[in-house]
């Protein structure tokens, strides 16, 4: 009998030949120890040496869609109460950034009261009164700025370091130039990511391998308590069947591997079957916050339903970080054409927001302190952009890339320091200016990474996350 020109002897021999005798029927088997299984085959993923000694070791980026605005927030303006309702000209007059806007507009103060906080006096407005406990924890950028006017450019552009091409995100950037500390979980998780403005771009490896490639739990608009990993239980055979099963398709992908003609791109497939398996065994108890306190769930706000879901966020963000998880991201957004921090119109929505994260995000602050994970740990917070200080539609702010505010913690960055400023109405970075790709060089370098040397060659050319721009801010390291 003849398959095509192939004996049937040839054939079982193409499809079954060492399958009893690979390496992961040594991962298979119940007596190898997690540490054996830890280091088994991490490929790309291993633990790599930084270029110079870091001084944190991951990151967990608290993303703010749709725009915070700065000057309800963090960036106190008296010059707004003292001009609120005069008209002036943001173009000329004031001599700020130039929009392309004609004509005069109306200066719009904050709806709410601010106040010095900490030894460091920082002003802090009275949405985020428990962030506001941690202010000597605290680094902020006061004179960030970016590229893009519209969510989408500035969004692609904040986690990617560009907005017209499709390029690699930040996380996968960091775990191509670090590999990830456990070989039992994703290196780059991105938790309920939103599908608009970029979608997956955000947090695509792009022309890097695909093991860079970031994992989504869950998907914007969904409950945290709901978002899982895909497949990651199988409640239809057995565990030693499961183990067979994987045994034999590892062999023969294996034995695919051996005569592929694009190798990299197949064996990255392999590892991502080999590390879906091996969360199968991690994940689920990654997952379970039954063992966590009720003192615990109380502090990220879980007991309260306005807090609940974000605060779910950020303790599994703390986890993942105890985990080894190399990249973490959390996603306040969603799917609406209007992302959350987005107000046009009714800028008192931002009460709404802050409501919803201020306690979630001062309960991971405190928990990783206490943990000892802050040394270690680099925690960014901020939106793709900030709000203009005068109204828009009456009650409104419009997108300002020209001057907004982030903020840093832990992972080697001062406390309790406020870096640059904006003008008088917080509408342009005038002192100290932080440019996107300043604060990427800025992350890279935290994590022991020169981002003119982390480069990735492409379509006969050097990539790297800062193009040809940025400048590591030094003055905010400890």
């Amino acid at each position: 009998m003849n398959c095509g020109q192939q004996s049937r002897r040839q054939l079982l021999r193409k499809a079954a030949c060492g399958f009893g005798s690979i390496a992961f029927a040594g991962l298979c088997h119940e007596a190898r120890s997690a540490d054996e299984a830890d280091l088994l085959d991490a490929g790309p993923l291993a633990p790599k040496e930084p270029m110079f000694p870091a001084r944190a070791k991951r990151v967990i980026f608290l993303f703010m869609q749709g725009g915070p605005s700065a000057v309800d927030t963090f960036d106190y303006k008296p010059a707004l109460e003292k001009y609120d309702g005069r008209k002036l000209d943001f173009r000329d007059a004031r001599k700020l950034a130039k929009t392309g806007m004609t004509g005069a507009e109306t200066v719009m103060k904050s709806p709410w009261a601010f106040r010095q906080y900490g030894q460091s006096g920082q002003w802090v407005s009275e949405l985020f009164p428990e962030i506001a406990k941690h202010v000597d924890r605290l680094c902020f950028l006061h004179a960030m700025h970016t590229d893009g006017v519209a969510h989408g450019p500035s969004t692609l552009f904040l986690h990617t370091g560009a907005m017209n091409l499709v390029r690699p995100s930040v996380g996968s950037w960091v775990t191509y130039g670090l590999g990830t500390e456990n070989q039992n979980l994703p290196g780059f998780i991105t938790i309920n990511p939103p599908a608009g403005n970029g979608g997956p771009r955000n947090y695509s490896n792009a022309f890097l391998p695909t093991d860079y490639q970031g994992t989504a739990l869950g998907r914007a608009g969904q409950s945290v308590a709901e978002a899982s990993f895909r497949h990651i239980t199988n409640s239809q055979i057995s565990s030693a069947m499961q183990q067979k099963q994987f045994a034999l398709l590892q062999s023969l992908n294996r034995r695919q591997l051996e005569a592929a003609t694009d190798p990299e791109e197949l064996s990255a497939v392999v590892r991502s079957f080999e590390l879906a398996y091996r969360m199968q065994r991690h994940a689920p108890e990654l997952m379970d916050l039954s063992s966590e306190t009720a003192a615990t769930k109380q502090m990220y706000g879980m007991d309260q339903k306005e807090t609940e879901d974000f605060g779910r966020q950020c303790l599994l963000a703390r986890r993942m970080a105890e985990a080894g998880v190399r990249y973490i991201q959390l996603n306040y957004g969603d799917n609406t054409s209007n992302p959350r921090w987005d107000q046009h119109s009714k800028i008192r929505d931002h009460a709404i927001h802050a409501r919803a994260t201020d306690k979630p995000v001062a309960g991971l602050i405190a928990d990783l302190h206490a943990r000892g994970l802050l040394e270690d740990t680099l925690l960014w917070w901020g939106g793709e952009f900030g709000r203009n200080p005068f109204s828009q539609n009456s009650d409104g702010r419009d997108h300002n890339p020209k001057g907004f505010t982030h903020f840093l913690c832990g992972g080697g960055v001062k406390s309790g320091y406020s870096h640059g400023s904006t003008d008088e109405f917080g509408h342009e970075a005038v002192e100290n200016r932080v440019h996107m790709h300043d604060l990427h060089a800025t992350l890279l370098h935290l994590l022991g990474l020169d981002h003119q040397r982390l480069t990735y060659r492409y379509a006969g050319r050097d990539f790297r996350l800062t193009d040809i721009a940025g400048n590591v801010v030094h003055d905010v390291f400890a």
